[in-house]
Order: structure tokens, then sequence, then C-alpha cells
């Protein structure tokens, strides 16, 4: 078998324990944070296996897939929009809510998708934005597998690059939105096995409280402000 043949693809790593671990507390946050997001036109830019919209209100929900990802999930039923994340076929000032779970680190330019992004969204309108992040267990694991000769040493897909939290943030203050809320989350170690994934279960409020910046994923909440 090939080093490529043995990379596993985002679909398949979102169904095994670590996948399942980052998914879920994902979607605590984005239930949490979507439910009381109003207006008439909300949108979701990839990861189809996350239905970030599920808790939000609004009369008019997409699901946007680029054509690389709706022909790798051809069996999703609902209605989705395919479409180049880069060129969204939306009027400027449009859109109340755009979710991005992992959009920016699978873009072939994510400056560009947050721009495109920028425009589409009304002032006030609402981003939410998921990210693995680089500065943590998980990114220092992927980042030695990359370094390593063999098969199968990466711990996470091979597609996307990691964006670090602080530099998207300056991308957003460029861009005049304003960050309302940030978190991270998945403190626990790059393990695979589900049973020392429950072992770890223990160490989300631990690390929240003294390594805050350390999870290996991120959630960000900002608002598009126009003076």
């Amino acid at each position: 078998m090939t080093r490529e043949a043995s990379i596993i693809e985002l679909a398949s790593w979102l169904q095994t324990p670590p996948g399942q671990y980052l998914l879920q507390w994902e979607q605590r946050q984005l239930d949490a944070a979507v439910a009381d997001i109003f207006g008439f036109h909300a949108l979701q830019l990839g990861l189809p296996e996350l239905p970030a919209l599920r808790a939000n209100r609004m009369p008019h929900r997409w699901l946007a897939l680029d054509d690389q990802a709706a022909s790798s999930h051809a069996q999703i039923a609902s209605p989705v929009l395919l479409s180049e994340f880069d060129a969204l076929p939306f009027e400027s000032n449009s859109l109340d809510l755009v979710v991005l779970p992992h959009s920016l680190e699978l873009a072939p330019d994510p400056h560009q998708t947050l721009r495109e992004v920028e425009r589409v969204l009304r002032p006030e309108g609402r981003l939410v934005i998921l990210g693995l992040n680089p500065a943590s267990l998980w990114g220092l694991r992927q980042n030695l597998g990359r370094l390593l000769p063999g098969e199968q040493k990466l711990f996470l897909p091979l597609a996307g690059e990691f964006l670090g939290y602080w530099r998207l943030r300056d991308w957003l203050r460029l861009l005049t939105f304003e960050v309302e809320a940030a978190r991270f989350g998945c403190y626990s170690p790059p393990l695979r096995s589900e049973a020392w994934l429950e072992r770890w279960g223990g160490i989300e409020p631990i690390g929240a409280r003294w390594w805050p910046v350390l999870g290996a994923v991120y959630f960000i909440k900002a608002v598009k402000r126009v003076h």
C-alpha cells in the first residue's frame, strides 16, 4: 500500500473515536451559539457531517458544498448549494449568519474565502468559525507525523492546513469583524482509542481553566461591524 492510499480521508476520520469526540464538542458549541441568532438567511459552508444550523430558527438555511465535497457526499438527501467558497452566489449584505466549520483550513485561498463571507454578510451579521489549533497536542502530533517516514504516521487527515487562532483574529479585525466569543476545546491527548479518550474525559474543565488556548480546536463567534 502506498503512503497516499494509507492516509485516512476526512469523512472517514470523522467516524473514528477522535473524530466523533471532535464533532460532539463542536456540535455543542454550535447549538448554543446559533440558537439565538435571528434573521432570515443562514449559510453553512462545507462539512455536512456537522449540522451546524440545526438549532437555528431562520426560515432559509442552506448547506453549501464545493464540487469535490459534493461528489464525496452524493448520498446527502437534503438540498445543497454547489458553489466555490471564494465566489458565493449571493448579493452583498444579504445573509444574517454564516458558519465555517473547518472551511478556511480546507480552502485553497482561506483569506479570499473570508473576504467573500464578509461581502455577503449584512451589517451586524454573525460569523461562526471552527478550526484546528496548531498550538495544541493534536497539532504537534500532526506536524511530527509529517516528518516521520513510513505509513499512517499522521493523526489527522492530510487534507487542509492549520490556521492559527491569533492569525485568524488579525484577519477578522482587518475585515471589520469584532470577535464576540472565543473558546477552545478537545484537550485530550491525540489518542485513537475510544476507551483511552473516555479515560481523559474529565480533562475538558481542567484544560479550559489552566491552559485555555491549547485545545485541539477553537470556536470563534464574530459580528460584522459597519461604522
